[in-house]
C-alpha cells in the first residue's frame, strides 16, 4: 500500500468534518441524485400507468435486456416516467464518437488540439445524443400506442400529438440527466454518469431481492435463494478483489550531479490494472444490445423481414445474444484500453525524465515491452469482465430468476462505489495537505 493511501486509510471522522469544500460536493452530489430519484417518479402525459405496468410484467418474466436497462434506470421504465430513457443515448452516443475518433482524421485531429478540440467532440456528442434519443422515444410512442387490456389502451390519445410529447418529453428528460451528471462530475464527487446509473440500480436493488424471496417462498425452492444470495456475496468479493489487482512496472531512475550534490537514484512503478478499462465495457455492451428491441419497436406491430429474421437470434436468453454480449465487451476492453494507456507515449516520458525498465532499453524497446505486458493483462482482464456479466445472465435466464443484481450490476455497483472513495480519500489528502502548509507557514511567521 502507498503511503498516500496509507494516510488516507488513518484519516477520520475528525479530518472529514474539517474538509469544508468536501462536505459542499457531498451534498451537492446527493441533491443531485434526489432530483434524479424524485424525476423517475414522474410519469409520461397521455399514458395509463397501471395499463403499462401489466405488460411491463408480462415483459421481464423472462428478464434480458429489458430489465437491466429498467435497473439502470431505477424503475423509470417500468413506470414509463420522463427518464425512461435514462442515459442510454447518450453512452450510445459516446460510443460511436469514440470508434469514429479511430477511423476519422478530422476528429483524431480535434482529439489532439486539447480543451478546445475535447469541448468539440463533446458538442457532436450532445447532437449525436439528441438525435439517437429522438429516435428510440419515437419507438417507445409507437410501441405503446399499440398496448391495450381489458381495462383500456395504454394510451388514451394516440396520435402524432402523443408521439411528438413523448419524444419532446424523454429527450428532454436525457438531456437534463446529461446535464446533471456533467455537474456532478464538475462540482461534486465521482464521476457523474456513473453515479446516476449506481443510483438507479441501488434504488431497484431491495425491491429485486424481495421478489427472490417472493419467488423462492411461491415455489418452495428455498436452497436456491440461499444459493443465490451467497453467490451474489461470493461475487461481489470477486469484483472487489479484481479491481484492486494492478501489475508494477518497475522504473529506475538513475543517479545525476547537480552541484555538490547526487540526485536521483530512486524507483518507482507504473501501476497496471487488471482491469484498466473499468465498468465501461459493460455499460457500453449493455447498451448496444439494446438497439435491436429500439429497431423492433420503431418499426411497430410489422417489423420488416431482416428484423424478424434477426431478432430471435439475438433475443434476450438466446445462444447469440450471450455470445453478441461476450464478443462487445471483449472488443471494448481492448479499444477502451488502447484509447487510455498508450505504451509509446509511456515509453517516450520515461525516457525524456531519465527512467527506464531495468532489464529493457529505452525507447522503442521500452514501448513494446509495456504493450506485451499490457496485452496479456488485458486479455486475462476481458475474460474477467466476460465471466462476471454473461455467466450470471445466463444463469438468470435458464433458472428464469426475477433478480437484476446480475454480473454488470453489480460491477458497476462495486466499481463506481471504489472510484467514489478513492475521490474522497483525495480531497481528504489535499485537505490535510493544506493544512500542514499553513501550520508551516504560520510557525515560520512566528520564528521571524
Amino acid at each position: 500500500m502507498a503511503a498516500s493511501d496509507r494516510m488516507a486509510v488513518n484519516m477520520g471522522w475528525s479530518a472529514f468534518s474539517k474538509a469544508d469544500d468536501l462536505k459542499k460536493r457531498l451534498w451537492f452530489t446527493i441533491g443531485c441524485l434526489i432530483v434524479y430519484r424524485l424525476g423517475t417518479y414522474i410519469p409520461l402525459p397521455g399514458i395509463d400507468t397501471e395499463v403499462f405496468a401489466q405488460f411491463f410484467q408480462q415483459f421481464t418474466q423472462s428478464g434480458g435486456m429489458i430489465s437491466l436497462l429498467n435497473a439502470f434506470a431505477g424503475g423509470a421504465v417500468e413506470r414509463m416516467s420522463i427518464f425512461a430513457l435514462n442515459l442510454m443515448p447518450y453512452i450510445s452516443a459516446a460510443i460511436i464518437m469514440q470508434l469514429m475518433q479511430a477511423v476519422s482524421p478530422r476528429l483524431e485531429a480535434l482529439k489532439k488540439e486539447g480543451e478546445a478540440g475535447r469541448k468539440k467532440i463533446n458538442q457532436y456528442t450532445r447532437y449525436l445524443t439528441v438525435l439517437l434519443a429522438a429516435l428510440q422515444a419515437y419507438g417507445i410512442a409507437v410501441s405503446v400506442e399499440g398496448l391495450s387490456t381489458a381495462n383500456g389502451p395504454a394510451v388514451e390519445n394516440p396520435g402524432m400529438f402523443f408521439r411528438a410529447s413523448v419524444v419532446i418529453t424523454l429527450v428532454g428528460g436525457t438531456l437534463l440527466l446529461m446535464w446533471i451528471g456533467e455537474q456532478i462530475t464538475a462540482r461534486g464527487i465521482g464521476n457523474g454518469i456513473s453515479l446516476l446509473i449506481f443510483a438507479g440500480i441501488v434504488a431497484t436493488a431491495p425491491l429485486s431481492i424481495a421478489q427472490l424471496l417472493d419467488q423462492g417462498r411461491d415455489s418452495g425452492n428455498y436452497l436456491l435463494v440461499i444459493g443465490v444470495l451467497a453467490s451474489t456475496v461470493l461475487l461481489i468479493g470477486v469484483i472487489v478483489y479484481a479491481e484492486l489487482a494492478f501489475r508494477r512496472i518497475i522504473v529506475q531512475y538513475p543517479k545525476r550531479q547537480q552541484g555538490n550534490k547526487m540526485t536521483g537514484g530512486e524507483s518507482s512503478h507504473i501501476p497496471l490494472k487488471l482491469n484498466t478499462a473499468g465498468v465501461i465495457p459493460a455499460i457500453f455492451a449493455s447498451s448496444l444490445l439494446f438497439i435491436p428491441q429500439t429497431i423492433t419497436n420503431f418499426s411497430g406491430n410489422q417489423p420488416p423481414e431482416w428484423v424478424q429474421f434477426i431478432a430471435p437470434l439475438i433475443g434476450s436468453g438466446s445462444v447469440g445474444f450471450f455470445l453478441l454480449f461476450a464478443a462487445l465487451i471483449g472488443f471494448f476492453t481492448f479499444f477502451y484500453v488502447a484509447i487510455v494507456f498508450n505504451p509509446a507515449e509511456t515509453a517516450d516520458n520515461l525516457r525524456k525524465y531519465g527512467g527506464f525498465v531495468p532489464g529493457i532499453r529505452p525507447g522503442k524497446p521500452t514501448a513494446d515491452y509495456l504493450d506485451f505486458v499490457l496485452t496479456r493483462i488485458t486479455v486475462v482482464g476481458a475474460i474477467y469482465l466476460i465471466v462476471v456479466c454473461v455467466v450470471p445472465e445466463i444463469m438468470r435466464s435458464r433458472l428464469g430468476l426475477a433478480y437484476t443484481l446480475g454480473g454488470t450490476s453489480l460491477l458497476i455497483m462495486v466499481s463506481v462505489t471504489i472510484d467514489t472513495m478513492r475521490q474522497v480519500q483525495g480531497h481528504l489528502l489535499a485537505h490535510q495537505y493544506e493544512g500542514l502548509i499553513k501550520k508551516s507557514r504560520l510557525r515560520g511567521g512566528k520564528r521571524k
